[in-house]
């Protein structure tokens, strides 16, 4: 992998502050969870550091002592940071503002629990958004049954229109099967620029990253979707049925 210029430096952030809600421990940070011997965030941290990131920050919440202890030990140039409330996403990357804002370069987002994405597509989706000059790439996916899923939905020209959530989707926005996967690279400045207008206007009061996407399209910069080229690399894993899915692939991949 090619080293960046000094004025398109990349940083990574990985979302790794979640509870596993819905695992069979709960006292267990969801990325601790293991899949063929090694946690989940293990597997994302080799495609940040293999993608040349300039630095690599993990937010870390719920079990932060034993997830950081756990990255100290697997990838000790990752820097710890910490979000003591998990009030949302767009709240996780809020936490870094001290570390990044200001910076020129990009920023992807990565989360803890998707053990199955490559280095070969997020350098992917990293070569598309320099060469198509966007200020921000959604890595997407095809799905056969998208149900459930927030749909990507294109302009004329093929750049981002709007992201909709299923429940929200018309007859027509859900016959699109192009989904969101939740993992972005931004121009780094425009990325905290559009955070400070974040607002937690909703049920859970939390404060999400999609939401950053109205600032750019009322700034008219560009959005684009890159549809991976594997759709099983972004499944995330939120039940242990699923957690034993990602097993299987890991496996048939060896």
């Amino acid at each position: 992998m090619t080293s960046h210029p000094a004025n398109n430096k990349l940083y990574t952030i990985i979302m790794a502050a979640g509870k596993g809600t819905r695992m069979k421990d709960p006292g267990k940070a969801k990325v601790m969870y293991e899949v063929l011997g090694k946690p989940m965030i293990h597997y994302v941290l080799d495609v940040a550091f293999a993608v040349q990131s300039h630095r690599v920050l993990a937010v870390v919440g719920y079990q932060r002592d034993v997830v950081s202890a756990y990255i100290g030990r697997s990838h000790p140039k990752t820097e710890i940071v910490v979000q003591a409330e998990q009030l949302g996403t767009g709240h996780a990357i809020m936490q870094t503002q001290d570390v990044l804002s200001g910076h020129d370069g990009s920023v992807v987002i990565l989360s803890g629990d998707v053990p199955l994405l490559t280095a070969h597509t997020i350098q992917g989706l990293i070569d598309n958004h320099r060469e198509s000059q966007a200020l921000a790439t959604i890595l997407s996916a095809r799905y056969d049954d998208p149900a459930g899923y927030g749909r990507i939905i294109r302009n004329p020209d093929g750049s981002v229109k709007k992201i909709v959530e299923h429940k929200d989707a018309t007859a027509e926005e859900k016959a699109v099967h192009e989904i969101n996967s939740g993992i972005y690279i931004f121009d780094c400045r425009k990325l905290f620029e559009a955070l400070k207008t974040l607002r937690p206007n909703n049920i859970q009061k939390e404060y999400y990253l999609t939401d950053v996407f109205e600032y750019f399209w009322k700034k008219h910069w560009i959005v684009n979707a890159l549809p991976a080229e594997h759709p099983d690399e972004i499944q995330g894993v939120n039940t242990v049925e699923q957690l034993e899915e990602v097993r299987k692939v890991l496996l048939s991949r060896l």
